[in-house]
């Protein structure tokens, strides 16, 4: 990414001192160690009474991160008080289904001006509200932001070099002063010699593009599991992109931020490697395996499923068409037979590949 040249201000940025991370699952764990490396005071909160004080004793968390020691001074603690009490900002790490309970838990103990970072990614099920909208009605006058982008928890926890997009809407009074702006203040309380964050205004495009995303991994995973190979995978990245700008776009947000980090960074990564989540849960679907074997049967959540129902939810209320997420949604949620729905998307009337080539024609397989 070009570097633009940064320009004098009067305001010197000042990280954040004390960082809270709710949520002690895989993501989470290795934000805390983003954060401890960085210098920063961080406690960790988790709801597990087993792991959490496994961390505390070995400084190791070996349900999610086996084998990975962590960075010294995270206090792990299942006391949601404890865990907040002098915090200047947070980081919300649960599962995106979980969000509403645990910012109602947060909400007494939270500091009045502390930012909030969703490090989550889906659209509310049933209201599809994106998470931002989700958490400031249950906290509200608070800042939120979103991070998102190319992380497996296992590569970032390890120290690995990693770039991040963080986004916060930008006040006016911040583009004067965008050192002061709480997207700023926190991409200098995470960032280190390999974790590197981007800042971003554009919350929305981001938020979009990180539901979106595990969709579109569930999809390339059917696929990859269903014996094809790169010339399909390709198109449905391909195909997602541009399903992301379009919602991102009518829902407030930007096109072009979906080239970044959170948008092009994410999806390539999560449909490219099994170690994704949603790209292994649709490659056993693709192999054939019932959906109570997937993953040998172990409880696992995977985003994608429920983002499927929220994201085609969403994109029925405001009119848009989202042919590679309404194909998950229907192979998961509607019966659909896999094979069958992918066909039928390759079937699709042949139109122009941009907007100006506003027309369509009869496929040549007669669907």
């Amino acid at each position: 990414m070009s570097e633009p040249i940064a320009r004098e201000r009067n305001t010197v940025p000042r990280p954040y001192g004390s960082i809270a991370v709710i949520g002690a699952g895989a993501w989470g764990t290795a934000l805390a160690a983003v954060a401890r490396r960085a210098g920063r005071e961080v406690r960790l909160w988790g709801r597990n009474e087993e792991d959490i004080a496994t961390i505390a004793k070995t400084g190791c968390n070996l349900r999610y991160l086996p084998g990975v020691q962590l960075p010294e001074g995270i206090a792990a603690s299942c006391d949601m008080e404890a865990v907040l009490k002098g915090a200047e900002a947070v980081l919300i790490v649960t599962p995106s289904v979980t969000l509403r309970d645990i910012c109602r838990q947060m909400a007494p103990y939270l500091a009045a001006d502390a930012p909030v970072v969703l490090c989550a990614k889906g659209i509310e099920t049933g209201s599809g509200k994106l998470l931002s909208e989700v958490a400031g009605e249950e906290l509200p006058g608070h800042h939120f932001g979103a991070l998102s982008g190319p992380t497996f928890a296992s590569e970032t926890v390890r120290n690995f070099p990693t770039a991040v997009t963080l986004a916060f809407p930008f006040a006016q009074a911040h583009r004067r002063e965008p050192q002061a702006a709480p997207a700023s203040r926190m991409a200098l309380s995470l960032g280190s010699a390999s974790f590197r964050p981007y800042i971003s205004d554009d919350l929305v495009g981001v938020e979009v593009a990180g539901a979106v995303k595990n969709v579109v991994a569930i999809a390339c995973g059917m696929m990859t599991g269903a014996g094809y190979a790169e010339n399909t995978r390709a198109a449905l990245i391909t195909w997602g992109i541009d399903e992301m700008k379009a919602l991102a776009e009518m829902l407030g947000g930007r096109r072009e931020t979906i080239a970044g980090l959170s948008g092009v960074g994410d999806l390539t990564l999560t449909c490219s490697s099994t170690t994704s989540r949603n790209m292994s849960f649709g490659v056993q679907l693709g192999r054939g395996i019932d959906r109570q074997n997937v993953f040998n049967g172990n409880k696992v959540v995977v985003e994608g499923e429920v983002n499927a129902i929220s994201v085609i939810d969403l994109a029925d209320r405001i009119g848009l068409e989202m042919p590679v997420c309404r194909a998950v949604y229907d192979i998961l949620h509607g019966g659909a037979e896999l094979r069958d729905t992918f066909a039928a998307l390759w079937s699709r009337p042949l139109t122009g590949e941009n907007r100006i080539l506003n027309f369509a024609l009869q496929h040549p397989s007669g669907s």
